[in-house]
């Protein structure tokens, strides 16, 4: 008797699926099993650890942007001025940089976006990962051919390759890599100094298009909504998987989820667009709070326009 009640369980625990019915495991949940189903395989443990970083990722991406707004609700230099007259000086700072002809205005520029993330308590350490380290390295991959490739004074050149650099090669590089470094950097005060609601008033009050400002503030705010929807998923699957995947498993991982995170966003945009129109949006951004221009505000958009009208005058 006992032998054949031993049979019996072992039977039974053969029959009894391991999964719920209606799932079918990847390769990786087979591999603790020990009979039937895929061969054991080696754990991946490197890439399943890179896969499982990602809610981490998103989550700690959420908090950058919140630190964000935190930043716009200091007792600032920048974060006291009307954002209109923010929007419309950052506009011409910039062009003044793009206007400019030489390498020590550049940096003396560069330095008035450093006195103001001072005054306005912006810690030069989040500009450097947020702003200066991308910018630097994008910029310089595209402004490395310049000081081998324009012809010019030679100062330089490569022992073994033998390739040449020129004078006028490197003011070119210093000047696109100067220029971006200096445009960003006031593009990033005007954004973390100034709340996005503000931002987007402040550009209607400018005259920009309503299907442009609410495009902008839509993709803003359905960003952060992506980013929770997706860490959420990444999570919910970590809590079920039994085991390792393999690198192929994670990569029809990856493209089933972002399959369902597009159809989760467009369903929940389509719901969202109708309750907004439901309650009669139309693109305008309104506020609470209005914009008052004092005569701070006036004095600093002079002196802002001030900076490209010398630069013009000087380099005629």
């Amino acid at each position: 008797m006992e032998g054949e009640k031993g049979t019996a369980a072992d039977a039974n625990a053969r029959n009894t699926p391991l999964w719920p019915a209606g799932h079918l495991p990847l390769e990786g949940e087979m591999a603790g099993r020990p009979e039937g189903g895929a061969p054991l395989q080696k754990p991946h443990r490197k890439t399943n650890r890179r896969l499982f970083r990602a809610p981490s990722h998103l989550l700690h991406a959420l908090t950058h942007a919140m630190e964000a707004e935190d930043l716009a609700g200091r007792d600032g230099l920048l974060q006291s001025l009307d954002p209109r007259a923010k929007l419309a000086g950052t506009l011409l700072l910039i062009i003044a940089a793009t206007m400019l002809h030489s390498l020590i205005g550049l940096g003396l520029l560069f330095a008035l976006a450093v006195v103001l993330a001072l005054a306005s308590h912006i810690p030069l350490t989040r500009l450097m990962k947020q702003v200066w380290l991308g910018v630097l390295a994008f910029t310089g991959v595209i402004a490395l051919p310049s000081p081998f490739l324009v012809p010019g004074k030679v100062v330089a050149a490569l022992p073994v390759l033998h390739w040449t650099i020129t004078e006028q090669g490197l003011r070119s590089a210093g000047f696109l890599i100067g220029r971006a470094e200096t445009a960003a950097s006031f593009a990033a005060l005007l954004v973390l100094t100034t709340s996005w609601p503000h931002v987007m008033k402040a550009m209607r009050s400018l005259g920009v298009p309503v299907a442009v400002v609410a495009v902008l503030g839509m993709t803003h705010r359905y960003i952060f909504v992506l980013m929770t929807t997706a860490a959420q998923m990444m999570e919910a699957r970590r809590a079920r998987q039994l085991g390792p995947l393999s690198p192929a498993d994670q990569r029809r991982l990856i493209a089933s989820s972002a399959g369902v995170l597009l159809g989760k966003t467009l369903a929940m945009a389509g719901d969202v667009h109708m309750a907004m129109i439901a309650r009669g949006y139309r693109g305008e951004v309104r506020l609470i709070d209005d914009f008052r221009f004092r005569a701070r505000d006036g004095v600093a958009l002079f002196l802002a326009a001030l900076v490209p009208a010398t630069i013009f005058w000087m380099q005629r």
